[in-house]
C-alpha cells in the first residue's frame, strides 16, 4: 500500500527547502538508507534518505520546487505491508507505529530523540528514570541526557507503557534516532516533541528543586526513586543507590537533604560494627600503581575543542593592571542589606559587568567579531557579556542580553539566575548563544594573574584575580590599606592592539575605581 514520507525538521528554523535534485524516479525500486533526494535549505545542502525498503509510486515535487517541512515529499509501495494496515505518515527520522490486535487497541512506537540544541547530534545518556514494563504517562521525565552544552530532561509524548529501551545508561544516543519503544493504547494526536523537551528543560532551570520541612518519620522508600536530575547527579558524585534512599517528598521524592541522612545513618552503622568488631580486623592492604581512564566528552569534550580553535586561529596577547575597588566595596556594603530585603543578591559581578557595558560604549571594538577570513569585521549593537562559571560539569560561558539597557539591579538579578542554573547545568541554549565579550572570574577560587583563552569568535576575554587588601600610597603620600584586585586581558591581535586595549582598561577601571563616574555615565 502506498504510504507518503513526511519531510522532517532538517535544521532549527528550516520550514522549507528547494529540491535540488531527484536521484530516484517514481517505479524504481530502492532500499531503506538509500538517497532519494538533493535539497537545499539557507544553511547547507542535505540529502533525504529511505526509511523502508519498497517501490516509489509518487513524486510530489518537480526539480526546482519549493517543498515545506512536514508535509508529504514522495509516496511509496512498502515491502510487506498489505493495504489491511493502517497507513501512517513515514518519517526519515521515526519508526512508525505497528498496529497489534484491533481488540487490544494499541501499538507499538519508537520515541525519537528530537533536537535538543543547536548543533547537537548526539549526547550521552545519564540516567534512565524508567524502567522497561512501566507505566508511564504524557510529559513524564524518561531520562536525563548529557550534552556539550546541558543536562536536558527528555519527556515522555504519550501515556503506555516502556517496552524496550535502545541504549545502556552512559551510551551515547544520536539525535534522530530511537531511544525507547512503547505501547500506546488507541490513537492519539501527534505532540511537538521538540517544544515537550524546551518546556521539561525550561521547568527544570526556573523551578528547582526544594525539599519541604517534612519530618523523617514521613519518609518512604520508593523503589522507582523518584529525583530529580541534580538529585541524581549527587548520587551518582557519592556513589548512592537512590532506591535504597527513604524520601521525604510527596510520593516518595527524593531531595539531597535525603541522600546526606542515608549517608549519616549508613556512616554511624558502620562505625559502631567496626567498634564492635574491631579485634578480629586485620590491616587492609592498599593498591598502589593502579591507573584509569576516563573518556572526555561532554561539556569537557566541547570545551577542550572549543579552545584548541581559539588558540591555534586567534593571535591573542595579554595585558593587566589593578584596580583599587576600595570605593566601590564601601558603595556595595551600603547597598547590600537594602536589595537583600527586596530579593536582590548584590555582588561585585554587576558593577563589573555594567563598567564594562559603559566602557565599550567608546570603544565598540572591543564587542565585535571578525570572521575566520580576517577580511570583514562586525560590531554588534547589543552587549552581551558572558560569564564564566565552574560547574560540575565543566566550564559553562552563560551571558547576559543587552547590558547596555540593564540597570545594575537588572543586571543582578541576571547573575543571580544565570549563576544558579550554570552550576546546575541547566543554562538554557538561549542563555549560551550570541555572546560578545565575556569576564572569568578566576579569583573566586585563587590566583592574581591569569592568560584566559578568548571565547571564539569573540575579540576579548578579561580575568579577575583575587582581592587583595595591599598597602599602598594615598594622595598626601601616606600608606593605606586598598583593595586592590589584579585584571589580565586577553585580546585579538588581528583587530586589537596594545593601546586600544589599555586606553578601554583605563576607562572600565575609572568607573570602577570611582563609583559615581560610572553613575553619571549611566544618566
Amino acid at each position: 500500500m502506498s504510504k507518503d514520507f513526511i519531510l522532517p525538521d532538517i535544521g532549527e528554523g528550516i520550514v522549507e527547502c528547494e529540491i535540488v535534485e531527484w536521484l530516484v524516479a517514481e517505479g524504481d525500486t530502492v532500499k531503506e538508507d538509500q538517497p532519494i533526494c538533493d535539497v537545499m535549505t539557507d544553511k547547507a545542502l542535505v540529502q533525504i534518505p529511505a526509511v523502508h525498503d519498497g517501490v516509489i509510486s509518487k513524486l510530489y515535487y518537480a526539480k526546482g520546487d519549493i517543498a515545506k517541512v512536514h508535509a508529504p515529499l514522495f509516496a511509496m509501495d512498502v515491502d510487506g505491508e498489505t493495504p489491511s494496515q493502517t497507513v501512517e505518515a513515514a518519517d526519515d527520522t521515526a519508526a512508525q507505529p505497528t498496529p497489534q490486535t484491533a481488540t487490544s487497541g494499541s501499538h507499538l512506537e519508537d520515541f525519537i530523540l528530537p533536537d535538543i540544541g543547536e548543533g547537537i547530534v548526539e549526547c550521552e545518556i545519564v540516567e534512565w528514570l524508567v524502567s522497561e514494563g512501566d507505566e508511564i504517562v504524557e510529559d513524564q521525565a524518561v531520562c536525563d541526557v548529557m550534552t556539550d552544552k546541558a543536562l536536558v530532561q527528555i519527556p515522555a509524548k504519550y501515556t503506555g507503557k516502556v517496552e524496550k529501551l535502545y541504549y545502556q545508561k552512559g551510551d551515547i544516543a544520536a539525535v534522530h534516532s530511537p531511544l525507547f519503544q512503547m505501547s500506546i493504547e488507541g490513537h492519539t494526536a501527534e505532540p511537538d516533541v521538540s517544544s515537550a523537551v524546551v518546556k521539561a528543560q525550561t521547568n527544570a532551570a526556573n523551578k528547582p528543586s526544594e525539599k519541604p520541612a517534612t519530618p523523617a518519620a514521613n519518609k518512604q522508600l520508593n523503589k522507582k526513586a523518584v529525583a530529580s536530575p541534580a538529585v541524581r547527579r549527587k548520587a551518582r558524585e557519592l556513589d548512592v543507590d537512590l532506591t535504597q534512599v527513604p524520601g521525604s517528598g510527596k510520593n516518595g521524592r527524593i531531595y539531597k537533604q535525603d541522600i546526606e541522612d542515608f549517608l549519616n545513618e549508613g556512616q554511624s552503622q558502620a562505625r559502631t560494627e567496626t567498634v564492635s568488631s574491631a579485634t578480629s580486623q586485620s590491616t587492609p592492604v592498599v593498591a598502589t600503581g593502579g591507573s584509569r581512564v576516563e573518556p572526555i566528552k561532554g561539556i569537557k569534550a566541547a570545551m577542550a575543542k572549543q579552545m584548541v580553535a581559539s588558540v591555534s586561529t586567534i593571535p591573542h596577547f595579554t595585558f593587566c593592571d589593578e584596580i583599587d575597588l576600595t570605593k566601590l566595596i564601601a558603595l556595595r556594603t551600603d547597598l547590600k542589606e537594602q536589595y537583600k530585603q527586596q530579593g536582590v543578591k548584590l555582588t561585585m559581578m554587576p558593577f563589573f559587568i555594567k563598567a564594562l557595558s559603559l566602557a565599550i560604549k567608546q570603544f565598540p571594538v572591543l564587542n565585535s567579531q571578525v570572521n575566520d577570513e580576517c577580511t570583514e569585521l562586525t560590531y554588534f549593537d547589543d552587549h552581551n557579556i558572558g560569564m564564566a562559571v565552574d560547574s560540575k560539569i565543566g566550564l559553562l560561558v552563560p551571558n547576559i542580553k543587552s547590558c547596555q539597557s540593564k540597570s545594575i539591579v537588572d543586571v543582578a538579578n541576571e547573575v543571580t539566575r544565570l549563576t544558579e542554573a550554570a552550576r546546575d547545568g541547566r543554562v538554557s541554549p538561549d542563555d549560551l548563544k550570541g555572546g560578545t565579550i565575556s569576564i572569568s572570574n578566576i579569583g573566586a577560587i585563587g590566583g592574581t594573574i591569569a592568560t584566559p583563552i578568548i571565547n571564539k569568535p569573540e575579540v576579548a576575554i578579561v580575568a579577575l584575580g583575587k582581592l587583595q587588601h595591599l598597602p599602598r600610597f594615598d594622595e598626601n603620600g601616606h600608606v593605606v590599606s586598598a583593595a586592590i584586585m589584579q585584571v589580565s586581558w586577553s585580546g585579538d591581535h588581528r583587530v586589537i592592539d596594545g593601546g586600544t586595549i589599555a586606553r578601554f582598561n583605563n576607562l572600565w577601571k575609572s568607573y570602577l575605581e570611582d563609583p559615581a563616574k560610572m553613575m553619571m555615565a549611566m544618566s
